[in-house]
């Protein structure tokens, strides 16, 4: 199944929750994010609380152990497993961060199913501090996209990874997400494609106000069990057509 390319969001796609909100509510920190949340963008909010975690002497491994007890639907695990075990590639694309991302997946034993993630940057210093820094650099250029926030535009990331594959044969991309972030990027899918919104979350919304606008189809999901089931459904239906243009 090496046509087909698989890109998840990470909050509240791959894992129920939100990984900043997990770290910010179990470590402490919701009084200060709280007061600060108005006056600072978001990636520089989070690592304005891993400064606080560190002036309180937690180091990076503590923020680690935390991320490790957020709980992951057996069903996302197994149908990642699944899925990059039959040959698909599989990628992130998140408005997250890789330190919050690479733990949690390292933590399910998933991290090596994927090919890429696209993320926020992170670095720990070498007084143990974790730094976040925000994927573009707003203070030199923007991406110009209106749909997106300022420091990622998931639209210009899918466009990239089409263009990097294509070089292998015409992909069929399956995108799953939740938010509004995750417009942009289904508006740039095609036909023969295919986008997976979270019942009731802001894409969902976004999709039903004018399903005109999407060229993918769309397979709408409400949980972990869900998301795996209609993905390995969909793997295996595109690998059957696949298979009989072959023929």
């Amino acid at each position: 199944m090496a046509g087909i390319v698989v890109v998840f969001d990470f909050d509240r796609t791959l894992i129920d929750g939100d990984s900043d909100r997990w770290v910010v509510t179990e470590m402490g920190l919701t009084q200060l994010f709280n007061e600060l949340r108005s006056t600072l963008p978001w990636n520089s909010l989070m690592d304005r609380m891993t400064k606080e975690l560190h002036l309180q002497g937690k180091t990076s491994e503590d923020i680690k152990e935390c991320l490790k007890r957020i709980p992951m639907h057996p069903g996302v695990t197994a149908a990642i497993k699944s899925a990059h075990a039959s040959g698909c590639d599989l990628r992130i694309v998140s408005d997250a961060n890789q330190f919050f991302i690479e733990a949690i997946l390292e933590c399910h034993g998933l991290l090596g199913c994927f090919s890429q993630i696209v993320t926020n940057p992170t670095s720990v210093e070498q007084d143990g501090r974790l730094r976040i820094f925000p994927h573009c650099d707003l203070g030199s250029s923007s991406h110009g996209c209106n749909l997106c926030p300022p420091n990622l535009c998931k639209g210009v990331v899918i466009d990239q990874i089409r263009a990097s594959v294509s070089a292998n044969g015409r992909k069929r991309f399956v995108y799953l997400g939740d938010g509004r972030n995750d417009y942009c990027p289904s508006l740039r899918l095609v036909e023969g494609d295919h986008v997976m919104p979270r019942r009731d979350y802001a894409l969902w919304k976004r999709i039903c106000s004018n399903p005109v606008l999407i060229k993918a189809d769309i397979h709408e999901w409400s949980d972990g069990e869900e998301l795996g089931k209609t993905l390995l459904h969909l793997i295996h239906r595109i690998s059957s057509e696949e298979n009989q243009n072959q023929m």
